[in-house]
């Protein structure tokens, strides 16, 4: 079953393997006995067919209104993209099973924000002052990635908001209060903190593209999504209400106010990616972080 970043991705994709598959000579049918056999009809280019064709049973379909229909997908097919290619992503990556005729063979903003399944091992260190640049809270018996502090050991460590953290040098942190996981961070030894983590559980992506007005469709007010255009890329590939903006391409926004978050839509390329969170989930993991919201590393992870 193939799988697709955006329903666009989708759309264009079977048109186009239709298209392909009527456009292939229909191959002789078998040698039968005259008896049972039906009569057989030539088309216009000379291939004979089994069946009539469209205009003998007087359903031909009018160029016109193929045109109309395929006009409606059209512009999401760019000029030579090839049709049918998978993603290609790095080892081991859910993407490289993708089709993506739309979105194209390497688009780097689904790449960045790719939530990976399985688990992952980062090792890193405190900073001089003692510390590691990062903040943690308890949410239903597990301990979560809250706040990253820009250019800190956190952050090159590649941890992000809304990540699990499962251990900490080889213990396990569930049930771990968030005091509690707290001071384990702050005793740990400062020239090697190795910490398992699993991506962002309460998180996920929606890949969507732009229209002619450079849009999405969504309205958000103070990052939280709180209504979708209808007929547009948004409502057509699932976003929800009730929900707050996480990441644009990757890059975290948490903390970044509307205009700014903004400024990072209208930079995104036409197909945009952006990850999204409940919002009880968010609200419990930034509560009483007031202005320390606005010191999150803001920064676009390497792919």
């Amino acid at each position: 079953m193939s799988m697709y970043p955006s329903l666009e991705d989708m759309t264009v994709d079977k048109l186009a393997r239709a298209q392909s598959s009527n456009s292939q000579p229909v191959a002789a049918a078998p040698a039968m006995a005259a008896a049972s056999a039906p009569v057989a009809h030539v088309t216009e280019i000379g291939y004979p067919t089994l069946y009539p064709s469209l205009g003998d049973m007087g359903l031909e379909v009018p160029t016109a209104v193929v045109e109309d229909h395929m006009r409606a997908v059209a512009q999401y097919a760019p000029q030579g993209q090839a049709v049918a290619v998978p993603v290609q992503a790095s080892a081991g990556s859910g993407l490289s099973t993708m089709v993506a005729p739309v979105t194209g063979n390497r688009e780097v903003g689904l790449m960045r924000s790719e939530i990976k399944q399985g688990i992952r091992e980062v090792v890193l260190c405190k900073d001089t002052k003692g510390k590691c640049g990062l903040a943690v809270k308890a949410i239903s018996k597990g301990v979560f990635v809250a706040f990253v502090y820009r250019d800190s050991p956190a952050r090159m460590a590649g941890l992000r908001f809304g990540d699990q953290i499962l251990q900490i040098n080889g213990e396990t942190v569930a049930g771990f209060t968030t005091d509690k996981a707290t001071k384990f961070l702050s005793k740990a030894a400062p020239e090697r903190i190795v910490i398992a983590v699993r991506d962002r559980p309460f998180e996920r992506t929606i890949t969507m593209q732009k229209d002619s007005a450079n849009h999405v469709g969504f309205v958000y007010k103070k990052g939280k999504i709180e209504k979708i255009v209808k007929d547009t890329s948004a409502a057509r590939n699932g976003i929800l209400i009730d929900h707050y903006l996480v990441e644009v391409n990757g890059q975290n926004v948490v903390g970044l106010s509307d205009s700014e978050i903004e400024k990072v839509f209208v930079a995104a390329p036409r197909t945009t990616t952006i990850t999204f969170m409940p919002h009880f989930v968010y609200e419990h993991m930034v509560k009483n972080m007031g202005s320390l919201k606005k010191y999150m590393d803001h920064s676009v992870p390497e792919v």
